[in-house]
């Protein structure tokens, strides 16, 4: 990967669209546009051309053309776009006349972002934010990944930095004055004060990083229990689908199966598993197992039972929390109680009340949609080690100013690895191989 190159790609979506977007970056752009136009528009300014084949002036497509001239684009280079018509042969026919030219070279994935990065033009944690907003799938993950990509969490470290420094300046103002035990001591509070409040800024991110990784990831309910209890049922009117085979026969359910729900803007992950008995076949054996080892990672387990033949749940299959679930109600003949929740799948009785008590476990802490700026376990494994740092110089605050100041700068460390400012280049490249090309 050459930063000196010009690379292009489509950065719109494939098949047959209306407008088809190509992206070109690098020190070539300018001249790219010539060679294909036969100008260069105005900076940023939208204008009509006619596309041609630079060696036999073949025309490809009339179509808008823009020119980003760097630093002032996406990538900090030199940048142009062309809208083109979506059909698969203009797309083709405008790629493959890139291609030809020299020094111009199709882009690999995540290359323009990387670019970006490497240019300074957005900090890791703001890159990260970018590919989550691409995979955004519900509200509360567009607003989460908005606000990353917005540079929510490089403001908040650079904040913390700023004030880091600070205590750094104090130590060695400590350093300089020792003689002096009175001007010395004013300066060695100042650095107690200022790491126990970064600390508990760190703590209040860390806080909140369980509910900002349930809304990027997922919340993920298992439903368990025994055979023929309607866990199949209750999936299906959760997804509001025929997701799940539901069958009078016990163990129909084998595998575990996966619906992915849009629960009032939170992404929850609701599994479907085998139901849990004694039973000498294998196959059914292998299920079960497969039953316990998701209730065993799930966010929460529903234990579901028939309210006319209740069955006690097993806890020793929950690692988080478990509630039981009466289901059938339609069916009991007497009131049912004993349950945290009692639903009719068939008729949706209980299915509402059942959803929004859901909802309010995934915001549990009263965030908002998106709340939370520590979404990845980089994030959470940066800022771990940097309070571990903090933790060691208020623990013993007669330490000598010189491991003070080092720990404090352990700190800045940190902070700067969650913002991508010294990333190993393996975590750099895992970061952007998954974006798509064009991007």
């Amino acid at each position: 990967m050459m930063r000196t190159d010009t690379i292009f790609a489509l950065a719109s979506g494939g098949g047959r669209t209306a407008v088809a977007v190509i992206r070109v970056s690098g020190p070539q752009a300018s001249s790219t546009l010539s060679r294909l136009t036969g100008k260069v528009p105005a900076p940023r300014r939208a204008t009509v051309a006619t596309l041609c084949v630079p060696r036999s002036g073949e025309p490809l497509d009339r179509a808008l053309i823009l020119w980003f001239p760097g630093p002032n684009s996406f990538t900090g280079e030199d940048c142009a776009e062309f809208q083109v018509h979506g059909g698969r042969a203009v797309v083709d026919a405008v790629l493959s006349a890139l291609a030809d030219l020299p020094d111009c070279r199709p882009a690999e994935p995540g290359e323009f972002t990387r670019r970006a990065f490497l240019n300074r033009k957005m900090d890791l944690a703001e890159v990260e934010g970018l590919a989550d907003l691409i995979d955004a799938q519900t509200e509360a993950q567009r607003r989460q990944a908005l606000r990353q990509l917005d540079g929510a969490l490089g403001v908040w470290a650079t904040r913390e930095k700023a004030r880091l420094l600070q205590a750094m300046a104090a130590a060695e103002s400590a350093i300089d004055f020792s003689d002096e035990a009175d001007v010395a001591g004013d300066f060695a509070a100042e650095v107690t004060r200022i790491a126990a409040e970064v600390s508990q800024s760190i703590a209040a991110q860390l806080a909140q990083s369980s509910t900002a990784a349930r809304i990027r990831d997922g919340f993920v309910v298992t439903l368990a229990g025994p055979p023929n209890a309607g866990k199949s049922t209750l999936l299906n009117a959760l997804a509001r689908r025929d997701a799940a085979i539901v069958s009078p026969h016990a163990g129909t359910t084998r595998d575990p199966v996966e619906v992915e729900l849009d629960l009032d803007g939170y992404l929850v992950i609701c599994i479907d598993t085998a139901g849990l008995r004694d039973s000498d076949d294998p196959i059914e054996q292998e299920g079960m197992a497969r039953a316990r080892a998701r209730a065993a990672s799930a966010d929460l387990v529903l234990w579901l039972s028939d309210s006319r033949d209740p069955v006690q749940p097993d806890r020793t299959l929950v690692t988080r929390t478990l509630w039981t679930v009466a289901t059938k109600l339609d069916l009991a003949e007497q009131p049912v109680s004993g349950f945290d929740h009692s639903v009719a799948a068939p008729t949706g009785e209980g299915i509402d009340a059942l959803t929004t008590a859901i909802r309010s476990v995934i915001a549990a802490d009263g965030s908002s949609l998106g709340a939370g700026l520590v979404t990845r376990l980089r994030h959470r494994h940066a800022l771990d080690r940097a309070q571990a740092a903090l933790t060691r110089l208020l623990r013993d605050p007669e330490s000598g100013m010189e491991i003070r100041a080092e720990q404090l700068r352990q700190v800045v460390q940190h902070l700067d690895s969650l913002m991508g400012r010294i990333e190993p280049e393996a975590v750099l490249g895992e970061i952007f191989a998954r974006f798509c090309v064009g991007k």
